[in-house]
């Protein structure tokens, strides 16, 4: 188990659970957001491994977390995931030349996503219990 600590940022109360659920079960520790406004302040305090953000947050959409999260000394480093159901044609690059490393469209492929947190978190892939629901 890794052990590392995994904030999600996102308005989705059932994404939230689901994801926190299958996250817990492969070792993660997992803090959560549900705005732009708490988001900044949880990342500061928490200092995450991984930060998975949702595009489409209530007080400021999350491009303007993550312009945020770059201009700050102790998150700049900060691996992003951005996890969103917005258009990926408008918004995928957007999000990747903002600073993200990766960019999935809701739901997720739960194996690809793994893959993609444990890569982004410098961790082996060879062993998951991230299951499809």
């Amino acid at each position: 188990m890794s052990g590392k600590k995994i904030l999600i940022i996102d308005d989705d109360q059932h994404l939230l659970l689901g994801l926190t659920a299958r996250l817990k079960a492969n070792g993660y520790s997992v803090v959560s957001a549900m705005d732009a406004i708490s988001a900044i302040a949880a990342a500061r305090k928490e200092a995450p491994d991984l930060i998975i953000l949702d595009l489409g947050l209530p007080a400021g959409d999350g491009f303007l977390v993550l312009e945020r999260m770059r201009s700050l000394t102790d998150l700049v480093a900060t691996p992003v995931i951005v996890l969103s159901a917005w258009d990926p044609a408008e918004n995928k690059r957007r999000a990747l030349d903002a600073g993200a490393v990766a960019f999935f469209q809701k739901p997720p492929d739960n194996r690809e996503f793994l893959t993609t947190i444990r890569h982004a978190l410098g961790e082996s892939i060879a062993q998951s219990t991230f299951l499809k629901t």
